[in-house]
Parts: C-alpha cells; structure tokens; sequence
C-alpha cells in the first residue's frame, strides 16, 4: 500500500501544469498518499542557489516514498540567467522562475522558500558573491528557512569545499548551509527570529554528490564510499505507469525558460549523499534513521496514531468519506497538541484531508479580475458537500472574522450552494512581487520582515468558510480568484489583484537618439476604474526638452487606454536619463507601469514596476543600412538597433541561402543560435558564401557544450567556458589600429564604462591565426583571455565572433556598447 498511486496523478499533473490555480480535485489513491504523509512526522531541506539547481529527483523520492515533508530552499530567484521562452529579464525573469519552481513543486509535491540574495550573474568565486549578497542577511534568511520548517535532515546540492570549481553562488549557498546547520540552535544568532520560530537543530546535514564532483564515473566508482550513503531513487509505482524518475523529469520540465525539459528515466537509480554533519549510522540507506517519525514524537500523539494508522492500513478506495468522523476526533485531538510547530503543520494537512474525503468543494470568485484598495467589488461563493456526512455551512466572513453572510445551511448531499455578495476590500496597497516593492541592491531585494523566505506575495483579499461537521467546527480560508470561459480552454483561472487607479507605459525601454533632432514618443495611460481622468507629465533629465508640458486624458472605462503623444528634444552632446511619466489625479499621483506575464505552464502574472524609459544621446555614425538577424535563444538586439536605424529582417533558418543573405549590409546571428537551431548545422555553406562573397557576419556567443555542429567559422574556431563577470574590468585594445576600433566610431576606454552584469561569457580560447583578437580582459587575479571578440577576412567579406554580452548592454542603452556593435556592422561597408 506504501506506494500506491494512480494513473490519474499524471492527468492531473498537466492540468496543474497548464492551469496552476484551479483548484485541487484530488482523487482516492491522491488523498491516500495525503493520509501517509499526515502520517510521517519528519521533514527534510534541499538547499541549493537557483531555481533548477535542485534535484528533483531526490525531492521526489523523499515527497513520494519517504513521505516527509519536503522544501527546497532557493538562495536566489534566478534573475541573473537567460530566457528561452521571451523577452524577460533579470527581475521579471525572476518573476518566470519563481512560478516555474512553484510548477514543479506541485508536481513533485515538495514546498518551496527563498532568500532575499539577488541573483546578479555568474560569479567565479564564493568570496564575490558573499561580498555583494551581503552575507549576514543572507545567512539569516537560512537560518530563518531552517528555524521556521524545522528540517530534521538537510542537503545541499553543492560542495562547499570546492571554491573556484565551479559557480561562486553554488558554492557560497553549500557554505552558508553548513554554518547555518549550527547558528539555527543558538539563540544569540539572529534573535528575532529564534524568538519568533523558537531555534532549531536539524539531526544531520548532507551533500548530495555524484560522479561529477569527482571528475568522472570512474574516478567516483574508485573513491572511498565509507562516508557515503546511497539511497534508490528509482522505484516503480505499478498503478501510475511511471518511476519516481519519470515523476522528477515532469517537475524539472517546468523550467521551461531555461530549456530544461526532461525526458523521464526508467530503471534502477542511485543517488549518493555525503554525510557531513550530526548523528548518523554508517551503513545506514534511511535518511531518517534513528529519529522518531511517527505520532510518539509529540505529548499525546499515540492517541492520535492510534485513531489514524488503521485509516491508513485500511483505507477505502470507494468511499473516503466513511473516515471523515475518525478524522474529525484526530482533529480536536491535534488542536490540543502543545508543540506549536507540529499543531500547525498537522492541523492544515487534516483539514485538507477532511474536505478531500468529503467532496467538500468551497470557492470564492470574484465577477472581475482586479480592483482598487478599499474598493468594493461583486463576489460569489460556492459551497457543495459531496458526501452523506451532515455538514452545515455557518458562515462566510473576512479574516478578521468580521461577517459577510451568516447562513447556518445545511448542506444536503451533492446539491450545490451558491451565494452572491458585495464585499468591501480590506486591502491598502497594490498586488505584485513584494520583493519588488521597494528598490534593492544589486545583490539583496528588500522585503517586509513577515514576508521573508516566501516564495510569493499572498493573496490580498480571502474570506473564511466557517463549517460544521458532525460538531467540529472548520475555518476553512480561501483567497477570492477570478475565472472565466475561454472559448478554446475552457474554464481558466486568475489571480484576483488589487491595482492602483492607474498606470502608465513607455513602450521602448531603452530609446536612442543618434542625433539632434527630436523624437515623437508615445506614453501609454490605462485606466484602473471607470471614468478615470487627470493629467500626466513626463518627467525627464536635465538639459532635455519635452511638450506638452500636462496634457489631459480621460478614460471612461476600467481596461482602457489612452495615448498621449510627447515630443522630446535630446541636448546636443552625450548623455542618458530616464523619462519617467507621472500621472495626477485628484490629490493622488502613480508612477506605475502594469507588466502582464503570459505563459501556459505557469499562472497569469501581473507585476508593477516604476514606469520609465532609458534615453541615451549617443554621438554615433554608421555604415550600411540593411540587417539580417537570425534568432537564437530570445535578445532584443533587433529592436536595439533599428533604434540607431538600421532596417532589420529577421530571416527564418530555412530561408538561410545565400542568395537570400546577399540582400544585407550585414547578418547578425542571435545568442546560443548554435545551441538552439538545429537547422544550422547545415547552413555553414551560405554563410561562408556570403561572407567570401563580401559579407559581414556577426555571429554573437554560444556555449561550448550542445552546440548543433562544431563548425562555426569558415576557419577552425574552438569555444571554452572562459568569462570575464566583473562588468568594470579593464579593456586592452590588443589591435589597436584595427578598422573595428576606429571606423566609423572611434572606440576609446570610456566606451567600456556603465556596461551590466559582466563584460562577456563563452569566449573563444583557440582559433586559426587568420583570426585577429581585438579585445584583451580578465577577472581579477586571472589570466588575460583574448577571445572576447575575434575578426577575420574571408575572401572579400569578414566573418566576426564575439562572446561580449551586447544582449545585455544593448537593451540596457550602454552608449559604448552601441558605437561598438555599429563599427563591427560597417566592417566592409
């Protein structure tokens, strides 16, 4: 019975997947998995850096078949990695990456916490990225994580013995674990929180190693396994068809903006943990060896065993309400338990499994998706026992108990109770990421103490169903969602969010003026209610003109918008700013812009953010005016560059010929194109073509594992894992002479300073001599690396490879990146 499933689990897995916030409708072998995890008092911590570092398969097995309660503890929100699905990055791609964990915690069945660390790029070492993190803060967060889910066993993903082998942040968060294994019990460390959360000892600390760590299988397969433990992962679970393996690869699949679909493992597998820290028997497979996982953990708990064992020994597949009473006397029983932390935990897993067992369907919808603070809207509630069990709904009211309806219904057996209301919003401030309400640094956000560790902002208007059952009374709490009927989906769900009055937009983030004259630019108004009329301004940088000065709108629907059109005038030498609308209504002033996130594995997001846009007055000249651009794994290079004017096609690979190429100046290939196009590996022959034939190909950085072929030049060209992070790292000019730091823009140092996140990544480290290194960098206490940008003539054309992070600067309005990324499209022109 310990690993019984059903086939359904995989259905309602991709239900889950495409429509993350309906509710669960779970089914009888679902709700027998639920009992077994009430059932087992133990709980265990993966703590890794980013979102993906975790191995779901690991969390599985210890969701699935141990039945511990499970959390992964992400350092970091991924801001600083790429996106594969769209145009997102760094904060809003932190958004996409907190959902996609979210994803794959409700198929894994693991929880999910975070720290406030900022995820600022790769970094080489720990020292870095202690440094920027703010090491104090951050290890409080762990210790907070750990003092608050009480893990009995914890395991890091990473080695924190290896500094420099691989990325600082992996290493710093093994690291930060290891001194938070002993802070968590020591009331002098972080008081607040050992005050708050009470202080904590976990029993033992592991490192969830593998043959990589030792450099290969048969290095792993020689080492001394004395002190490590081998657990089996792969375990077969007949009624659902599928492995644990398979379960972890459909949780991993839901990184989906790192391109981390996985393709399911069948089979016996074996994963290896280190033991560290604590109490352990050597030999020992069973991570929870010797600590008391059953009811007898706690005062009082054999009684409650003794109520819920046999429910689990024999569970009734075809009718889970016939437990509903027994659960009902395990539920007075736990809200009695002294122990704070079990009671609560305890307390929400037997609610759940009494609503489960019977059929007990409550909701509350909200009739549109969002509202202002305060503001009263329409909702309506539906309640339906699905079983024989007498239960009578009481009440329904907020939080604070205040009531909204007062019912004392009884709830006859399947018949559906629906009732419609005005509520009045208890709500002060807006909805959106609350580690994005306030400005952080570029290594720590800022977030709300109460808010801390939490993967997202909760939901900011519930109601309270107060029930009856056979006497005992539930509280059963539920955030006001919105749904609607869409033609194709069918029934889809919102989140229900509270958003100012209104909101401001600047399409193009980043806006560049090449010269003195002036640019039309469009400032988009939306409208958070009826009728919503004022004034806006466009606030700008100094030496900078725009009219009108106040223009006027008037909306006279909630959703609309208006465009109101600004004339901008640049000053007539360099300089860079940011326009920033200011919209006046009333006594009331908002400097929001409204971002909506639309993807189908993870929830509707809708994040605010200041509303702003870069200008940058670049002294700049260029040569030729026709791009082709072949896309790669998702930039905004293209629309960076008709900024400058350029006329840019994107040219879809199969048109990549080269009587379709011969048509541009010159032809840029996008990020990781190499990595993530496979119809390249045949297109060699037209780029050679054309670049022999008096071209200009700019082929940006691809990383050295999973490229589509080896050939990527008309010369021999070798890729490394060679990176340059520190952004302000001195530039050598190793050509100096060369047409590409000279024509049409002269290129000095200062068109270096102000670039983002680092300087370049995926260099080069070996190429044939007819390539000319233009660019010498390093990081501090490293060797100098050559191949950030390499240039070479090929018949008449030239052929250029650079691993510098034009995607990163050009978006950001970095003035030099732009000169230079112009000379290198003039080279030949």
């Amino acid at each position: 019975m310990r690993n019984f499933f059903t086939a359904l689990l995989l259905y309602s897995i991709s239900i889950t997947s495409l429509f993350a916030q309906q509710p669960e409708k779970p089914t009888a072998s679902e709700i027998y998995h639920d009992l077994q995890q009430l059932n087992f008092l133990g709980s265990a911590m993966y703590i890794a850096a980013h979102p993906d570092d975790e191995n779901t398969r690991l969390i599985s097995y210890l969701v699935n078949d141990v039945h511990a309660r499970t959390a992964y503890l992400s350092l970091t929100r991924g801001d600083g990695g790429q996106n594969l699905l769209g145009p997102e990055i760094r904060e809003l791609l932190g958004v996409i990456r907190t959902q996609e964990l979210l994803a794959a915690r409700r198929i894994d069945g693991g929880e999910q916490f975070f720290t406030r660390a900022n995820d600022f790029g790769y970094s080489k070492n720990p020292t870095e990225t202690l440094d920027i993190w703010n090491k104090n803060e951050v290890l409080s967060d762990v210790v907070r994580a750990i003092r608050k889910f009480k893990p009995d066993v914890i395991i890091n993903r990473f080695d924190h013995r290896s500094s420099g082998s691989t990325h600082g942040h992996h290493t710093a968060s093994a690291m930060l674990s290891v001194e938070a294994f002993d802070l968590a019990t020591n009331p002098n460390s972080y008081p607040e929180t050992a005050n708050t959360f009470g202080t904590w000892q976990p029993k033992r600390l592991f490192f969830n190693t593998s043959w990589w760590f030792y450099g290969s299988q048969e290095k792993f397969e020689q080492a001394d396994k004395s002190n490590l433990v081998e657990v089996q992962t792969g375990n077969y679970y007949p009624s659902l068809g599928l492995s644990n393996g398979e379960i972890a690869s459909l949780s991993r699949s839901m990184h989906k903006s790192q391109g981390f679909g996985s393709t399911g493992t069948r089979g016996n597998q074996s994963e290896w943990l280190e033991f560290l820290k604590g109490d352990f028997s050597e030999g020992s497979t069973n991570l929870f060896e010797g600590i008391d996982t059953s009811w007898s953990r706690i005062e009082g708990g054999e009684t409650i065993g003794g109520i819920l064992y046999p429910l689990e020994d024999n569970f009734d597949f075809k009718n889970p309400s016939r437990m509903l009473r027994p659960l009902l006397q395990a539920y007075e029983l736990v809200k009695n338990i002294e122990d704070d932390h079990w009671r609560t935990v305890k307390m929400k897993q037997l609610e759940q499994l009494i609503l489960d067992c019977g059929g007990i369907f409550v909701e509350a919808v909200a009739h549109s998706n969002s509202i202002m603070p305060r503001e009263k809207y329409q909702a309506a509630f539906e309640t339906i026992n699905r079983s024989d069990f007498p239960m009578t709904l009481e009440s329904i009211t907020y939080p604070s108990g205040k009531i909204i309806v007062r019912e004392n219904e009884t709830l006859a057996p399947n018949e559906n109770h629906r009732i419609d209301a005005t509520l009045y919003s208890e709500s002060t401030t807006t909805s959106g990421p609350y580690w994005l309400q306030e400005k952080g640094t570029l290594g720590m956000y800022k977030a709300p103490e109460h808010l801390i560790g939490k993967p997202e902002t909760p939901a900011p208007e519930q109601v309270v169903f107060n029930l009856v059952l056979g006497g005992t009374k539930l509280a059963v709490k539920r955030n006001i969602v919105y749904k609607y009927n869409d033609p194709v989906k069918g029934e889809v769900y919102q989140p229900f969010e509270v958003m100012p009055e209104a909101t401001s937009r600047i399409a193009e983030k980043v806006i560049i003026f090449s010269s003195k004259e002036s640019k039309t630019i469009p400032v988009t108004i939306r409208a958070g209610r009826d009728h919503a009329n004022g004034t806006v301004q466009l606030n700008h940088p100094k030496g900078w003109q725009v009219s009108p000065a106040q223009p006027s709108f008037n909306i006279a629907k909630k959703g609309d918008e208006q465009t109101i059109l600004f004339t901008v005038t640049p000053p007539k030498g360099q300089s860079e700013g940011y326009l920033s609308p200011l919209i006046s209504m009333g006594d009331q002033f908002f400097d929001k812009e409204l971002i909506t996130i639309d993807y189908e594995h993870i929830p509707y997001q809708r994040v605010l953010l200041p509303s702003e846009a870069k200008v940058v007055r670049i002294d700049i000249e260029k040569e030729g005016e026709s791009i082709g651009y072949i896309e790669g794994a998702g930039d905004a290079i293209p629309e960076s560059l008709r900024q400058i004017g350029y006329r840019v096609t994107t040219i879809p690979p199969s048109k990549v010929t080269y009587e379709n190429l011969k048509e541009f100046d010159a032809v840029v290939v996008g990020i990781r194109a190499y990595n993530t196009v496979p119809e390249l590996a045949f297109k060699q022959p037209a780029f050679n073509e054309y670049v022999q034939e008096g071209g200009t190909l700019l082929l940006q950085y691809n990383t050295s594992r999973g490229l589509v072929t080896e050939n990527l030049a008309p010369y021999s060209l070798s890729l490394s894992r060679d990176r340059v992070t520190d952004e302000h790292s001195d530039v050598t000019f190793l050509a100096p002479d060369h047409p590409v730091l000279n024509e049409p823009n002269k290129i000095t140092q200062a068109d270096f300073e102000g670039w983002v996140q680092e300087r370049g990544l995926y260099f080069p480290n070996q190429w044939a001599p007819k390539f000319v290194p233009i660019l010498g960098m390093h990081d501090k206490g490293e060797p100098q690396t050559k191949g950030a940008l390499l240039v070479a003539e090929y018949g008449k054309g030239r052929y250029i490879y650079t691993g510098l992070s034009f995607f990163r600067e050009l978006p950001a309005g970095v003035a030099g990146a732009y000169r230079l990324f112009a000379n290198l499209l003039s080279l030949g022109n």
